[in-house]
């Protein structure tokens, strides 16, 4: 028996969702590539503490000592709200579609559900780069600070979240010298690798901005240690790697043998302006899966219903009609939160070079 499928069921275009492939990105995926969801509108976020402590030894008569369980705090956050939408009329369905052959005979039922498909991919790049931009920013400033939007112009509410107690000092922040020589570069560098090795933290990537990249290979004696063929200091053959980043080789910082990213992408900021991901001067010292992605559930009056009802997931879609109109309109949902797994698990120096 022929089964019909309805296309404007919420789990069905949840479905199609969950099939788009999302673009590759550097933070979300090299540092927050895990994924936890939430089925309220809450979340449970926890923070190990880096633990550098031996087992004891004991007398074989004394049996035992009972060591204490390495420390974590638990909060609650309350993820943002991402909501993209695009609205289909009837003049979209009367014009020819991007790609589609110049005399092809489809109709507006086949344009319109194309143009869903269409609809949902862009949608779910947008928030795939918003994404993007609350790893890179979780990780600059071991926080992030959301800034709600009412409608296109106007601005709700600015919600900061903090990984660290907002009154005290920021344990992710360094502050070194000025690099102007490879030797200045090499001691921050080796800094900041100890610091996450005192808080038995790995590193292993070396995150540099467009400039202060520019700036560190002209570094005469950094040319001097490459050119020495009897002393491996690392290697700089460079390949893009990510969209907009390039893994530009090794380095070693006396014994960390780090791996070089430089990352150039950029996006279109709310005020229209491009700016990069990652500030241009600013260098940060990390590992890969430092961070963990978090959603929270989305909570909506799904088509064809009166009933609100809680959705859990990564996308959430929804369409609304309006009959009166002859309009159709598609709404992508996240709520996304970007955390580290660890108390500050990077090291980020802002202005390294001049």
């Amino acid at each position: 028996m022929a089964q019909n499928i309805d296309f404007f069921d919420t789990y069905y275009l949840a479905g199609m969702a969950e099939e788009i492939v999302p673009d590759t990105t550097f933070f979300r995926d090299r540092y927050f590539g895990e994924t936890d969801e939430f089925a309220t509108d809450k979340i449970l976020v926890e923070f190990m503490d880096g633990e550098r402590k031996m087992a004891p030894f004991v007398d074989p008569r004394a049996g035992d000592i009972a060591v204490d369980r390495g420390g974590y705090e638990l909060h609650e956050f309350e993820p943002p709200m991402i909501a993209p939408s695009r609205l289909l009329t009837l003049d979209d369905l009367k014009k020819r579609g991007f790609g589609e052959a110049l005399y092809a005979n489809s109709t507006p039922a086949d344009r319109a559900r194309n143009l869903q498909i269409r609809d949902l991919t862009d949608l779910t790049k947008r928030i795939v780069r918003r994404e993007e931009w609350m790893a890179a920013q979780t990780m600059i400033n071991n926080g992030v600070t959301v800034q709600e939007y009412i409608d296109a112009a106007t601005t709700g509410r600015s919600l900061p979240i903090y990984f660290y107690d907002s009154n005290g000092t920021n344990p992710s922040i360094y502050t070194g010298s000025t690099w102007t020589t490879f030797a200045l570069m090499q001691a921050d560098v080796l800094a900041m690798c100890d610091e996450l090795s005192e808080c038995g933290l790995p590193a292993t990537d070396l995150v540099l901005g467009s400039t202060a990249w520019a700036t560190i290979k002209q570094f005469s004696d950094l040319q001097a240690l490459l050119d020495k063929r009897h002393e491996f200091i690392g290697d700089l053959s460079g390949r893009i790697v990510y969209p907009g980043v390039s893994h530009v080789g090794q380095l070693d910082f006396d014994g960390y043998m780090l791996n070089i990213f430089v990352a150039r992408e950029r996006y279109v900021a709310d005020d229209g302006t491009k700016t990069s991901f990652f500030p241009a001067k600013s260098a940060m010292v990390t590992a890969p899966g430092c961070g963990k992605r978090y959603y929270g559930a989305v909570t909506q009056i799904p088509y064809g219903s009166d009933e609100p009802e809680t959705f859990s997931g990564q996308r959430i879609p929804k369409l609304v009609v309006d009959q009166d109109k002859d309009t159709r309109k598609l709404r992508l949902a996240s709520r996304p939160l970007t955390a580290p797994k660890n108390k500050a698990p990077w090291r980020y120096f802002a202005n390294c070079v001049s």
